[in-house]
């Protein structure tokens, strides 16, 4: 695959883009580029703690214009899902109130006494009551959904606990595993993509810096992997890996200087 031959960049956000509330050197050069080139992109991220219209706000207080339909996320990936195996559901969210507002505005209800699944995403806003009636919810064998698989968001201080350490507490107390796991590297939100660009994944790249969701996610579909080493992957971590992207740089900035020479 060549970087000259995309037509579409799919750009993961946190550790990619942005760390905190600090751009990525190189990022709004980088859009640049892709826009005077004739190119398009679109923010796609797992983080589901977070909807669209609070990541627009976020790119917009760090310099970037976009509006919504900029961005997509594995919380509007799970609601479409949903939509199409289940229809609309009474479901109970382990998540944040902006995940249970992007899932009701695809007309799902959050039910917390008798849902008919149950839905396990990145909850900053966790509390003890809520994981314990995640757990005995699904003991009873409901329907298990997770938004997304990461085991950690990059902050500036750190790695925190994602979906993916949810997952694996909630595995500990119940014996269970998700049913679904909607996020990357599931090849659904690709799909979806490539449906609304009307582009073959062949013109698709996805720029993002875990192996095992975005760079999976990518090699999964058949769009090009970038690898950028600025979020969670180190040359270490890429070394010891199965997964193989096809382009490996150091971070956007780089990306951007290459995409310009050609």
């Amino acid at each position: 695959m060549k970087l000259r031959d995309v037509e579409l960049f799919l750009l993961d956000m946190d550790g990619t883009f942005y760390l905190g509330d600090k751009l990525i050197r190189g990022a709004l050069e980088f859009l640049d580029v892709v826009k005077s080139q004739g190119k398009n992109f679109l923010f796609l991220t797992n983080n589901s703690s977070k909807g669209p219209r609070q990541y627009v706000e976020k790119l917009r207080r760090l310099g970037v214009n976009v509006d919504e339909t900029h961005v997509f996320t594995s919380g509007e990936a799970t609601a479409l899902f949903l939509l199409e195996r289940y229809g609309k559901t009474k479901l109970f969210l382990l998540g944040t109130k902006a995940l249970e507002e992007t899932l009701c505005s695809y007309g799902h209800t959050i039910e917390w006494r008798d849902p008919q699944l149950v839905v396990v995403g990145y909850d900053t806003e966790v509390t003890y009551e809520k994981l314990a009636r995640a757990c005995l919810l699904i003991r009873r064998n409901l329907p298990y959904i997770a938004t997304h698989p990461d085991i950690n968001c990059p902050s500036e201080e750190g790695p925190l606990p994602d979906t993916g350490s949810f997952i694996a507490l909630i595995e500990r107390s119940t014996g269970r595993l998700p049913d679904y796991v909607v996020g990357k590297p599931n090849s659904l939100m690709m799909q979806i993509v490539s449906k609304r660009f009307n582009l073959p994944t062949s013109k698709i790249a996805m720029l993002g810096d875990r192996l095992y969701t975005d760079m999976e996610f990518a090699i999964r579909s058949g769009a090009m992997a970038i690898l950028v080493l600025s979020g969670e992957t180190t040359m270490e971590d890429l070394e010891r890996s199965s997964t193989k992207p096809h382009l490996v740089v150091e971070d956007i900035a780089v990306l951007a200087r290459m995409l310009e020479r050609g």
